[in-house]
């Protein structure tokens, strides 16, 4: 059962909310329409996750307006990605944002306790691949997770890994996270107890096809346990890791 939900029949049960406001709370509209967005507010009650703002191809003013519907409703912390700092600089008259360049996310408020069932580790290949693990370790970080980042630990130098074999074995979720050819996810998935998630990258030489030749390598690895978002989506891999971390034995 969703966890919002569960608090709210847990304040009944106590007395601390009545069953009319309980009611309320739960009817409350599914979406606001605004001219241009249908903003979901059930989301975080469907999915455990509120919305999140992909900034790419939105006018600043638009990212404002959904942002204020999302506050308006109670939302504490508003995730944007794919935002320029010129669009995070219009909204930021506007809103307190936290920008984040390097992974063109901003942060309407304040960042989640944490409140995951364990640790997620996010691996890079090389220092070429930051922007893509820093958009998957924010986004997870952004959901009340605990995030540990280990970079440029990729398999030219297998050493680098080899000497963070405890974080490895310890997490609950990996990210790994390369370009070139991609073999970060086979070497780790091979180490790893738990589930982990490769993300291609970009990075690399010609052919290297913009991160294609690495989608193939992780899509084809030997190892068991390993998934694949696509090419340079971090967001996507951090969501997903967020929601591993947060799983809970159905009754």
């Amino acid at each position: 059962m969703n966890k919002e939900i569960r608090e709210i029949l847990e304040k009944v049960k106590s007395g601390e909310m009545s069953v009319d406001e309980a009611l309320l709370d739960i009817k409350k509209a599914p979406f606001e329409e605004i001219n241009y967005a249908k903003v979901d507010l059930h989301r975080k009650v469907r999915q455990g996750v509120a919305e999140v703002i992909y900034g790419a191809g939105k006018t600043p003013e638009q990212i404002i307006g959904i942002s204020d519907v999302m506050l308006k409703n109670g939302q504490k912390t508003i995730l944007i990605t794919r935002l320029s700092s010129d669009a995070a600089d219009i909204v930021s008259k506007v809103h307190k944002i936290t920008y984040y360049e390097q992974a063109r996310i901003g942060v309407i408020g304040e960042f989640p306790e944490k409140n995951g069932n364990g640790r997620i580790v996010v691996a890079t290949g090389g220092t070429s691949d930051i922007p893509v693990a820093e958009e998957a370790a924010l986004t997870a970080e952004a959901f009340g997770n605990d995030v540990l980042r280990l970079y440029d630990v990729g398999v030219a130098g297998l050493h680098r890994v080899l000497s963070h074999i405890e974080d490895i074995m310890s997490a609950n979720v990996i990210i790994a996270i390369a370009g070139m050819e991609g073999a970060l996810a086979s070497v780790i998935g091979g180490l790893a107890d738990c589930p982990v998630i490769a993300v291609p990258t970009s990075v690399g030489y010609g052919a290297s096809f913009g991160g294609i030749s690495a989608l193939l390598s992780m899509l084809n690895s030997c190892a068991s346990g390993v998934s694949v978002v696509n090419i340079d989506n971090g967001f996507g891999a951090g969501y997903i890791a967020s929601r591993i971390n947060h799983m809970e034995i159905k009754k």
